[in-house]
């Protein structure tokens, strides 16, 4: 499953702009992987142009024309850049034939990994969920909060350019708040978890914004601020464009008026901590204000790349 200089060879599922962002990333920056097909359905997209003449073998036969491809033998990781829908076929598939699958979908068939909190703890799992752009920005920030003090709440608002929203964005809206409130709880550590996300259609088009609030117990205020500083500059290693836009609030609220929460319907007394995030594409193929789609291929290299060097470490 190795390619030339021993790096892993690699295939995307989805010629669309995340598997095309994706697989330029690939060519450029990893030095172990190496792209060995590139996968879609229209054989007009300009994914599969691109990838034809990067000399990338391609196919528009979907999960079954890549299966067919005389390559398909030595791939060793399958990225899924479709839909949450058409990944579960896929990944009953790719499973049968014992491949690595790294989902940039909601689907959420595997677990969640963000690699700045909890990549370490899945190098065995042989389906990783990417959970979603908004969880991929702003998980981070509530994991940072929560290894200081227990987060009781965290709500993730994701505002992103309407024009960087595909199909497969709008059509799974749903799928994007479910999976990224369920990954706050399970990756983030927070007891409750909240998404929104805003499709902004202001022009020129706007940099991926997102905003964390967190309910959390009492604590040092410097701690929190620092454990936040120290996990932006870990996802900035991997996601250049990602910044914190201005400073991290935090404020005591309930005191003899304790805050009510209706969605958990309870009481609160504690500190709010609020993140002011933005996350600018580094415009490998995709504008620069597509920050929502560049830090999911981001993170998805990043995993890939983790993977295959805890695999040579193994061997």
């Amino acid at each position: 499953m190795t390619g030339a200089k021993g790096r892993v060879r690699a295939a995307i599922i989805g010629s669309g702009n995340i598997g095309t962002d994706l697989m330029i990333k690939i060519m450029r920056l990893s030095k172990v992987l190496e792209m060995a097909a590139m996968v879609g359905i229209d054989p007009v997209s300009d994914g599969l142009a691109r990838a034809t003449r990067l000399g990338v073998t391609t196919t528009a036969g979907g999960i079954e024309g890549l299966v067919a491809l005389p390559e398909f033998a030595g791939i060793g990781i399958v990225f899924d850049a479709t839909s949450a829908g058409a990944h579960r076929h896929h990944n009953e598939i790719l499973q049968a034939h014992g491949k690595q699958v790294i989902d940039l979908t909601p689907a959420a068939i595997g677990p969640y990994v963000v690699p700045s909190v909890n990549l370490d703890r899945l190098a065995n799992e042989r389906n990783l969920n990417m959970v979603t752009c908004g969880g991929q920005a702003t998980i981070p920030m509530v994991a940072a909060v929560s290894s200081v003090s227990p987060v009781l709440y965290g709500e993730i608002v994701a505002s992103i350019a309407s024009k960087s929203a595909g199909p497969g964005t709008r059509a799974n809206i749903d799928e994007f708040t479910q999976t990224t409130a369920h990954a706050i709880e399970s990756v983030g550590g927070a007891t409750r978890g909240k998404a929104i996300i805003i499709l902004n259609p202001a022009e020129p088009p706007l940099i991926m914004r997102d905003t964390v609030h967190c309910l959390c117990d009492d604590a040092d205020p410097a701690k929190i601020v620092a454990a936040i500083e120290t996990k932006v500059a870990e996802v900035q290693a991997y996601v250049p464009g990602y910044r914190l836009k201005q400073a991290v609030q935090i404020e005591k609220v309930g005191g003899n008026n304790p805050l009510y929460l209706p969605d958990m319907d309870r009481s609160f007394t504690g500190l709010k901590v609020s993140t002011f995030l933005e996350v600018e594409g580094a415009g490998h193929y995709l504008p620069s204000y597509a920050g929502n789609l560049d830090i999911m291929t981001s993170a998805a290299l990043r995993t890939a790349e983790a993977l295959v060097q805890q695999w040579q470490v193994a061997a």
